[in-house]
């Protein structure tokens, strides 16, 4: 599921924000120079430059409680030994996953990290693109070679602009919920970025955000300690399940978020994925307190 194959998820005193997010020596976006040619804001530019960093938002950090995913990992344990058919557990485990082991909706949003950045850049590239077509959006980047190509091609291409490799577990999650969502293109029969519709840049951002939670779920977890059921179908319909449940919510937190996303401009790129991103884990607790009530 995601990364968690990878890492075996952080432990009782990880903070609950990685305190890089909000540090004045955390990673800054590279300033404009001649190495470094997309991040300069020319002619071909999108409207507003480029993409802000993120916000430091102004919540104090809670101090990090002992083992505190430990519950939530029992809950998932149980969910996924009963090859899916314990719905009551995999809400448990996502409700207390959100409002106790993160600290809440919009804690958890901020613990996304890495995955915010890389959801906002690919919601701006998009809309650009809509907007001024694929070559001219490309061209802003320096990557108008890849114009022309079929659009994994140019999705691949933008990898290392979207999301860098870095070293980090929350850097690892984005890049990987950015490569899988190009590995969905295929199925939504988006094949052409100049004639992208508004409602095609939700369903790829919707597909992101998606991928990126259950990644971040997944890591937090800790699969090295979740007991999965042993049948490969069992194992599918399990992840099958998750991936299902957590793009509910993404979907419901889009839909409410629908007219905000009409009238996006490019300097509130940022704020509106942070926005979708905490109402999406709002949605997922309140989604899974409805499992274990009506379960």
């Amino acid at each position: 599921m995601g990364t968690s194959s990878s890492y075996g998820g952080p432990g009782g005193g990880t903070p609950l924000v990685p305190t890089w997010l909000d540090s004045d020596s955390g990673p800054a976006p590279p300033a404009a120079s001649p190495d470094n040619p997309a991040n300069k804001t020319t002619a071909d530019s999108p409207p507003g430059g480029s993409l802000p960093v993120p916000p430091n938002w102004p919540i104090p950090q809670s101090a990090p409680t002992s083992d505190r995913f430990r519950v939530a990992r029992v809950n998932f344990s149980k969910f996924a030994s009963s090859n899916g058919s314990n719905r009551a557990s995999l809400g448990r485990a996502i409700a207390g996953y959100v409002s106790k082991a993160s600290g809440g909706a919009r804690q958890a949003a901020r613990r996304m990290g890495s995955s915010r950045v890389v959801g906002a850049k690919l919601l701006g590239f998009l809309s650009d693109a809509q907007a001024r077509g694929a070559q001219q959006a490309l061209r802003a980047l320096n990557l108008e070679s890849l114009a022309g190509q079929p659009i994994e091609d140019i999705f691949l291409g933008l990898a290392d602009y979207v999301c860098p490799e870095g070293g980090t577990v929350d850097e690892g999650i984005a890049r990987e919920a950015f490569i899988e969502t190009i590995a969905d293109l295929a199925g939504l029969g988006i094949t052409d970025l100049d004639a992208l519709t508004a409602d095609q840049i939700q369903t790829v951002f919707e597909l992101y955000a998606s991928h990126s939670i259950e990644a971040r779920l997944c890591n937090d977890i800790g699969t090295k300690v979740v007991f999965l059921p042993t049948n490969v179908r069992a194992v599918e319909r399990v992840q099958a399940q998750l991936r299902d449940f957590i793009q509910r919510g993404v979907a419901d937190a889009l839909t409410a978020a629908r007219d905000a996303f009409q009238t996006l401009t490019m300097d509130r790129v940022l704020s509106f994925v942070d926005q979708v991103y905490e109402a999406a884990f709002t949605i997922l607790e309140t989604l899974g307190e409805r499992e274990v009530e009506v379960t």
